[in-house]
């Protein structure tokens, strides 16, 4: 299992920037064609895809991650150099350590192991892996979960490679996400001077009241598995920039991370009924990032409960926390999703980092997942 320190070194080298694959997907398929995995490339205009699989009954498990990382950010401000990955104080330091180049070399490793030890294993493995998750997610999984659909290719069991752990490996399991909807608001009313207000008409004045009655709705309770849905204002602009102008237009960017009670329907006729009371001329643009889900207990999640008990010795945590991943694409195909990899403290920072330790002792968790779903005892 020590193998992974060195692939998880040998992918961050890679400097993968989204939508970038540069190695990864090779390195990672020369891995995989010894052990009897057919390797299909598919290229969505700027992204690169990898779709692996063994076998070819059911049930198929699928292991789900994405090669992208987002940028650096001054490089200088590193202890260590990003794409040198480094191993100081048991840390591999590097961008993409902890998300997600960590994970996929866990999963590898754990496959590799588990293929040795189970030649005639039950069902089939996949892989889905993406250079286009931290960038627009148009042409990466979702393209690819379009296609297996097409053909009828069905994924049963999917464990994507997420940071989620807290404090300790395999400390929090995400079994569910909430769904984000993203509105682009713009309200217009009549440019002036701020001398003649009577000549003008200002829409943030106009929209002020519409805007703070959405941040106050209680747009539900939430259930058992997800907290109430949230509404957010992320971006509010209007102005020449000269301070004796009534702006012609006001734009305003809101997001909802909204649970299972809810709808991209019921939550764009609420917003439609607060603004149209408020008598505003407006449009909005309406971005479906994706819908929540939910993989209740079963197969998958009691594996994984399972293997996190016997590889470290403790209960984990189901939680549906965070923010979306591109479990939202192959949740609604049928097949139970779960999220499961390092600790996330630092990701997407400056000094990235995941304990080496910690990614051996991943592997060993995906391992006996795999035991625990497709092995023949």
């Amino acid at each position: 299992m020590n193998d992974v320190i060195a692939l998880c070194q040998a992918l961050i080298q890679e400097p993968s920037v989204t939508p970038e694959d540069k190695a990864c997907q090779p390195m990672m398929a020369n891995r995989l064609t010894p052990l009897g995995f057919g390797i299909e490339t598919m290229v969505f205009h700027d992204t690169t895809n990898m779709w692996a699989r063994k076998g070819t009954q059911s049930p198929v498990f699928c292991f789900a991650g994405h090669t992208d990382v987002v940028p650096t950010g001054p490089a200088d401000k590193w202890q260590h150099p990003p794409f040198a990955a480094q191993i100081h104080d048991g840390y591999i330091w590097g961008r993409g350590a902890a998300d997600m180049k960590g994970s996929l070399a866990a999963m590898v490793v754990a496959t590799e192991q588990f293929v040795t030890d189970y030649p005639d294993h039950k069902g089939s493995i996949a892989f889905l892996i993406t250079s286009d998750e931290e960038g627009p997610f148009i042409n990466g999984t979702t393209k690819v979960i379009d296609t297996l659909e097409a053909r009828n290719e069905k994924i049963d069991y999917c464990v994507v490679g997420e940071p989620s752990s807290t404090e300790l490996v395999g400390d929090v399991v995400k079994y569910g996400r909430r769904g984000s909807l993203t509105g682009d608001l713009i309200v217009k009313g009549k440019q002036g001077h701020v001398a003649y207000p009577h000549l003008a008409d200002n829409p943030i004045h106009n929209v002020a009241a519409a805007i703070d009655e959405l941040s106050k709705t209680k747009w539900d309770d939430g259930n058992s598995a997800f907290p109430a849905s949230t509404f957010q204002v992320s971006n509010f602009n209007a102005g020449t920039g000269a301070g004796n102008v009534i702006p012609g237009e006001c734009h305003i960017c809101f997001n909802f991370r909204f649970c299972t009670e809810q709808t991209f329907e019921s939550l764009q006729q609420q917003v439609y009924k607060i603004l149209d009371s408020y008598e505003l001329d407006y449009t909005i643009d309406w971005t479906f990032n994706g819908l929540p889900f939910l993989t209740e207990s079963g197969t998958l999640v009691d594996a994984t409960v399972a293997a996190i008990k016997q590889v470290t010795g403790r209960d984990t945590e189901l939680s549906t926390a965070g923010g979306t991943s591109d479990g939202r694409f192959i949740a609604p195909t049928g097949a139970q999703v779960i999220e499961l990899g390092p600790i996330n403290a630092t990701i997407h920072q400056i000094n990235e980092r995941v304990k080496a330790d910690d990614l051996v002792q991943l592997a060993d968790i995906y391992y006996h997942i795999l035991v625990n779903t497709l092995g023949n005892e």
